[in-house]
C-alpha cells in the first residue's frame, strides 16, 4: 500500500459519522433549557430591533393600561406606590 492510500484510510477513520436525525442532548431537561435560552435570546433581539412605539406597545402598554384601570377603581392614597406594586405583582416575565 502506498503512503497516500495509508493517509486516506487514516483520514477517513478520524472523521466521525454525522449525528443521527433527532439525536440531541442526553437529558431532555438540557434540551428544554437550551431551547428556552435560544427563544429568550431571539425575543430579546427582536425586541431591540423594534421601533420605540412598537416596543412599548408590545411590552409595557398592555400591563400599564390594566394597572391604570385598577388604580382608577381603587383610588388609593398613594397612586404611584399602588401602580408600582401592581406592575411588580402582574409582571408577565415573573410568571412561571
Amino acid at each position: 500500500m502506498s503512503e497516500e492510500a495509508d493517509m486516506a484510510d487514516t483520514t477517513q477513520d478520524a472523521v466521525s459519522a454525522p449525528a443521527e436525525a433527532g439525536s440531541g442532548p442526553d437529558h431532555p431537561d438540557q434540551a428544554q433549557l437550551a431551547e428556552k435560552a435560544a427563544t429568550d435570546a431571539q425575543e430579546k433581539i427582536e425586541a431591540q430591533a423594534l421601533p420605540i412605539r412598537a416596543y412599548l406597545d408590545q411590552t409595557v402598554v398592555p400591563i400599564l393600561l390594566q394597572g391604570l384601570s385598577d388604580l382608577v377603581k381603587a383610588r388609593p392614597d398613594d397612586p404611584v406606590e399602588y401602580l408600582a406594586a401592581y406592575l411588580m405583582k402582574h409582571n408577565p416575565k415573573n410568571k412561571k
